[in-house]
């Protein structure tokens, strides 16, 4: 009999996991792009810490191994920056990724009062993309990290896509 998954708040002992799993997860990113110095290969623990301490994280569990997480800080204004989505390699393209999306959103939402969600993935990360979109995410715009172009993708807390980007096809 398998195991199944669990989506929990992360915990101050998640810390190396999660980065462990971070850098394992985003060296296909590194791959595609180019650059091995983008921000979740730099990161240090300490500053996963920080995130930590002052964020929103949450994790998916087998058994006792961290193999997803997700995190987000929300601004003053009520949108939440949600970052480093990853799930480990073994288990990707079996909805972990917006089983752990969807949970962070109804978390913040409860706990701190988010109104919009936003995040950046990278402009060909094709599964990523269609995550978001899937989730209801829609594109907001670019932005630029070190060489790498980012596509910005938002939605509003209620789950519609932001009214001033809604188009049709």
């Amino acid at each position: 009999m398998g195991m199944s998954v669990t989506i929990s708040a992360a915990v101050g002992n998640d810390a190396e996991a999660i980065l462990k799993l971070q850098y394992l997860c985003f060296q296909s990113e590194a791959e595609a792009y180019g650059d091995y110095a983008i921000a979740p290969l730099t990161q240090s623990l300490d500053g996963l810490r920080a995130e930590m301490a002052d964020g929103c994280v949450m994790v998916a569990r087998l058994g006792e191994e961290v193999v997803g997480s997700v995190r987000a800080a929300v601004d003053t204004d009520g949108t939440a920056r949600i970052g480093r989505l990853c799930v480990h390699p073994r288990l990707q393209r079996h909805g972990l990724g917006g089983r752990l999306l969807a949970a962070i959103e109804v978390r913040l939402a409860a706990e701190r009062a988010a109104t919009r969600y936003h995040l950046v993935t990278g402009h060909r990360s094709e599964r990523n993309l269609r995550l978001y979109r899937k989730s209801g995410y829609t594109p907001v715009g670019t932005e630029r990290d070190r060489q790498v172009t980012l596509t910005a993708m938002a939605k509003d807390a209620g789950g519609a896509a932001p009214a001033a980007f809604t188009t049709s096809a």
